[in-house]
């Protein structure tokens, strides 16, 4: 798996790294199982601190992404899909008021999200 991060961004960087394990899980090129490197080990394979990759690792495990223990960190999806469903109502209540605000119609959002929705078939 290729990690980038863009010092520029303005998001920090744990939430890039993180966005980044999660694009990798959804495209299939970390699947379920698979081991991440140690903290120590993609800090210095991507350039940034030791804190910042325990930090986004952290928010991994406590989204239901990974595990975190003896063997390191694990891809292990949450099964607890309802609850997840309902996070992500509240995310898109929140994109669409931003959407509407901005008049993007339905159609358009429509569009977007089959464009989107075909890099995790």
């Amino acid at each position: 798996m290729r990690i980038e991060i863009d010092v520029n961004s303005e998001d920090a960087l744990y939430i890039q790294l993180r966005n980044q394990i999660i694009m990798g899980i959804a495209t299939s090129s970390i699947q379920e199982g698979d081991s991440l490197p140690s903290v120590r080990q993609m800090a210095d394979m991507i350039g940034i601190n030791m804190h910042t990759v325990n930090k986004a690792y952290t928010v991994l495990k406590q989204e239901g992404f990974i595990q975190l223990g003896r063997r390191g960190a694990i891809i292990a999806i949450d099964q607890n899909r309802l609850q997840e469903l309902e996070n992500v109502k509240a995310q898109l209540r929140v994109v669409l008021a931003k959407a509407s605000c901005k008049n993007i119609g339905r159609e358009e959002i429509h569009e977007l999200v089959d464009e989107i929705y075909e890099d995790y078939k």
